[in-house]
Parts: C-alpha cells; sequence; structure tokens
C-alpha cells in the first residue's frame, strides 16, 4: 500500500502549489496547515480547497510547535533581500545569523524544528543570480545546516503545456537520510500549446475591450519609450504566439493585450472616454490567465477581476508544480519501498509507472 504524506502551505497563495501535488499524489497527500496572510487569497483559497483545514493567517506570528507534523512542506515565499552583512558583524555562521528578517528564515525555522522529508519552493528566476548569487548560496547552506539535500532548476511554463513564457526556479530539498539520487526534474512535456488555446469560447464583457482615447494613450506612451531607446510599451499578441509571464502589478495586462475580432456589439459597459476601439484589442479575463497558469476550468474565480489578476499574476503555473511533484512522489515512494521491501531499483521503478497511472 502507497503511503498517505501529509503537507503544510505556507505562502499559500491561492492554492497553485497544493493543487500541483494533489494532482500529482491524488489521495496519497493530505494538507494539515496551511497559511496566506493576504484575505483576498484566502477568499478564493477557501472557494476552492475548504476551510478544513483552515487558512491561518502571517506566518511569522505563528510559533512552529503550535504546526501539526507533516511529510512535505510547500512553499511559494516572497523574495526579499537576503542580507549576509550579518555575518561579517559578528553573527553565528548560521541559519539565524544568515537568513532571519526574511520570510525564507520562516521556512527554515518551521522545517528544522519539523524535519519533514522533503522541501518544495517557488521563485522568481532572477533568485539565482540575485545579490551575484549570495542569497541562493545562503538558502541553500541554510537547508543544508538542518540536514537537508538541495537541487534546483529554473523551467519554463511554456514547457509544460501553457502559452506563457514564465522562466521560475524551483527547489527541491530532500532530508538527507532520504536518497535522491533518483530524483530528476521534469523534461518539457509540451511546448505546442498558444494563445488560441485559452482564449474565450464566447466573446467577454465589452468591458474588457480598450477605449479608443485609452489605446492611444498605450502607443503614444510606447513612442515616447522608443525615441529615448527604451522597448517598454504594450503589446497586442496574436492567437498563433505565447503570452509573456503575467505580473500583478504595473503595466501586467497590457503586456499581453490580444485581439478578438468576433466582437459586433461596442455598447461600452463601464465608464470610458470615447469609443470602445473597432480594432478587437482587448486584455484578457481573469480566466484567460487562469488558463495561462494551468488551473482547470472548475478552478473559482470569486473575487472582483482587480483581485484575481494579482492573485493569478502571484502564482504558479499547476502544470509545472505537478510534472515536479509526481518527481518527488516517485522519489519518496523508491525510498520506501527499498528500504522496506529490498527490491531492486528497476523493480521499483516499473512498479511506480504502474502505481501513478491508477
Amino acid at each position: 500500500m502507497v503511503k498517505r504524506y501529509r503537507s503544510i502551505d505556507l505562502f499559500a497563495g491561492i492554492g497553485g502549489i497544493r493543487l500541483g501535488f494533489e494532482k500529482a499524489f491524488g489521495e496519497r497527500i493530505s494538507t494539515e496547515f496551511v497559511s496566506e496572510w493576504d484575505r483576498y487569497a484566502q477568499e478564493t483559497y477557501v472557494a476552492n480547497f475548504g476551510s478544513n483545514p483552515p487558512v491561518m493567517g502571517d506566518i511569522t506570528k505563528i510559533d512552529e510547535k503550535d504546526i501539526p507534523p507533516f511529510d512535505i512542506c510547500l512553499a511559494g515565499f516572497p523574495c526579499q533581500a537576503f542580507s549576509i552583512a550579518g555575518r561579517k558583524m559578528g553573527f553565528d555562521d548560521d541559519y539565524k545569523g544568515m537568513c532571519r528578517g526574511t520570510l525564507f528564515f520562516d521556512v527554515a525555522r518551521i522545517c528544522d524544528y519539523h524535519q519533514p522529508k522533503v522541501i518544495f519552493c517557488e521563485n522568481v528566476k532572477g533568485l539565482a543570480i540575485h545579490d551575484n548569487g549570495n542569497t541562493m548560496g545562503v538558502i541553500k547552506k541554510t537547508l543544508d545546516k538542518i540536514g537537508y539535500s538541495v537541487v534546483d532548476e529554473i523551467l519554463n511554463s511554456k514547457d509544460f503545456g501553457v502559452p506563457q513564457n514564465r522562466e521560475r526556479i524551483y527547489i527541491v530539498a530532500f532530508r538527507k537520510d532520504i536518497d535522491p539520487t533518483g530524483f530528476r526534474f521534469p523534461e518539457p512535456t509540451d511546448s505546442t500549446k498558444r494563445i488560441s488555446d485559452i482564449k474565450e469560447i464566447t466573446v467577454p464583457s465589452t468591458k474588457y475591450f480598450l477605449s479608443e482615447r485609452y489605446l492611444e494613450t498605450l502607443r503614444e506612451h510606447r513612442r515616447r519609450h522608443e525615441s529615448k531607446g527604451n522597448g517598454f510599451g504594450y503589446v497586442i499578441r496574436n492567437d498563433d504566439e505565447i503570452a509573456s509571464a503575467i505580473v500583478c502589478g504595473g503595466m501586467g495586462r497590457e503586456r499581453n493585450l490580444i485581439y478578438d475580432h468576433r466582437i459586433t456589439d461596442f455598447t461600452p459597459v463601464t465608464n470610458i472616454t470615447g469609443r470602445v476601439n473597432r480594432e478587437g484589442v482587448r486584455r484578457m479575463t481573469p480566466r484567460e490567465w487562469a488558463r495561462l497558469q494551468g488551473f482547470p476550468e472548475s478552478f473559482k474565480l470569486p473575487l472582483a477581476d482587480t483581485h484575481l489578476y494579482k492573485q493569478l499574476g502571484n502564482s504558479v503555473s499547476v502544470p509545472v508544480i505537478e510534472a515536479i511533484a509526481l518527481e518527488i512522489f516517485k522519489t519518496l515512494n523508491l525510498n520506501v519501498k527499498s528500504a522496506g521491501m529490498g527490491e531492486t531499483t528497476s523493480k521499483i521503478a516499473e512498479r511506480l509507472v504502474f502505481e501513478a497511472n491508477l
């Protein structure tokens, strides 16, 4: 019988990492603890996963002793500046001296106390080179000091069945009594998807179509930047393209404008200046952003668009998480079965392929 693994979901957002692991592990994983400080993200999370366990607030205010035992830590912690100046000023060369004051510290203190089998983290690609590599060095050294072997890889969402050019770094740390040699980051599975694959089946509300005046403002904005030699500006993408990484702030929505020539009713439904543009230029809808991140159609988007764009831009690409989680699952079960049954690695691998398809 395959072991059931307990997980905790830190910096949970709307639950993208949890969803990826649940898709990979199936009924073999249970979530025991959830923490997310943003109340709007909490609402979306509860709408999709329920309130058992309840979504707790600020993890920095939660004692590690109050968290139930767990086997897998999921943590999409925000990237803060890591300073190693503390060590130069006399801090002990341990994880408390190296990463205190960052949110990664909370991952470290909780996992140091509970010693789960696996720690999984996702972050922006730039984490790998942040502060000339010192930030990543602190993370790896911290995890090593609390008893973990660490591997990391940068993967692109566009290679895993979603049309979004989104590079992120993924960190997997196995407790040192677990043999990690069988673990490999997944190879690309599907690079064929395009914007046409995620577009709404019917024409969305006119509120997503830009006004003529705003479209001209964007064009003027880009002209000013181009005259200065800058490349910043809006982008209108064709159906056969892929989207750039969706982000939650600034001009995130304007970098992935699309054409939708199906519109026939140009009557405004919001208070705009001027007419709705006749070129069919519109923003993607929150549901289209959800598809860009690989969320299933059944995933509920219960809040106003402003909140949803922020939440989805901050979230993860579920198919990438699922692919990595499946490799973690295989590695954990290789360790369990080799320890308990004395089987050869090839025999275990054959059986895992069978079980993964049950």
